[in-house]
């Protein structure tokens, strides 16, 4: 039955009724995440849990009849209260390929990356797969060690304000936009006019403290074998291959998800440890490598631009 037809069916059921309300879910309803094992038959837990797409606290718009996705931010959150009553839990992957998201976003992700290892007291490492950019990096510096895949690329260390200025195009077209403010930066930065020297002014100083959070995070890493001023020679947006991560000291060694799941099983001294992960019910994951690419295609890359545009500051690399 095509979606017109199910359209029709509720607009005559409307009828019938007289105009009653009818309260019929549209689309599958949300279900508490589900344990899937993909790999061994031991005793303990090895969980993978995905950092994938672009981070972002705002949840993902649901098609025509669907409903919209709980953001990476309340995932991450959900999946880790679930593996923190889990005494069999003995190691925690975070399986990265993101790069990056909002400022916010990739916060909380960290923050309570950061809580669960204090509760727990059990290996964190982060993998980086393909892309593990900006947001996406700092996430991975709440683990205790970050391992990159040969083929990943990592870095663009910064912050990130884009701002469109459609004012010639408005100019073009006869449209005039007017706004009416209680102060003159009420309107700062928006896309209808040209910014002032003294906004930009205002917006760099903004940046400049979340950069320097930034590179506070990085300095605080269980890893890191940096200082400081090394630190900022590298952190001026460019982004790295994993060999010179590896070089420039940002990760820790080079290696494959196999090789990370092999060290938590002889930290946890149980070499059949189980490799699971957490899932949504109506989906399913065959292997340790589903889902490990950055999800969505095209729409994920338009969903992307959108909380570019809506949420301002990003920790983010934008090719």
């Amino acid at each position: 039955m095509g979606k017109r037809s199910v359209l029709a069916i509720l607009l005559m059921l409307v009828t019938v009724t007289g105009g009653c309300t009818i309260n019929l879910p549209l689309g599958p309803q949300s279900k508490p995440l589900e344990e899937q094992v993909l790999e061994g038959d031991g005793s303990g837990k090895i969980l993978i849990m995905d950092i994938s797409g672009t981070i972002s606290e705002r949840e993902k718009g649901g098609a025509l009849l669907g409903q919209s996705a709980p953001s990476l931010v309340s995932l991450v959150r959900e999946s880790l209260r679930k593996a923190e009553k889990d005494d069999k839990i003995v190691g925690l992957i975070l399986r990265i390929n993101s790069p990056g998201g909002t400022v916010t976003g990739s916060d909380i992700i960290r923050h309570d990356i950061l809580r669960f290892k204090e509760r727990r007291h059990l290996p964190v490492i982060a993998c980086i797969m393909g892309v593990g950019a900006s947001g996406g990096y700092y996430v991975a510096t709440a683990a205790d060690e970050i391992v990159a895949h040969p083929t990943a690329i990592t870095g663009s260390i910064g912050v990130i304000l884009m701002k469109f200025n459609v004012q010639g195009l408005m100019d073009k077209i006869g449209v005039e936009e007017q706004t009416v403010k209680s102060g003159d930066k009420k309107d700062i930065l928006s896309p209808f006019r040209r910014a002032t020297p003294e906004e930009v002014k205002l917006g760099q100083e903004i940046i400049d403290q979340l950069y320097a959070r930034f590179l506070d995070v990085i300095m605080a890493r269980p890893g890191n074998r940096l200082t400081r001023a090394e630190l900022k020679k590298l952190a001026d947006g460019r982004i790295y291959t994993a060999s010179q991560a590896l070089d420039a000291r940002l990760i820790d060694r080079i290696g494959y998800l196999d090789d990370v799941i092999a060290e938590i099983r002889k930290k946890a001294g149980d070499e059949d440890a189980r490799v699971v992960t957490y899932y949504r019910p109506g989906t399913y994951k065959g292997s340790i490598y589903a889902d490990a690419g950055v999800k969505g295609g095209a729409l994920e890359s338009l969903a992307g631009l959108d909380d570019v545009a809506a949420s301002g500051f990003m920790y983010l690399w934008q090719p």
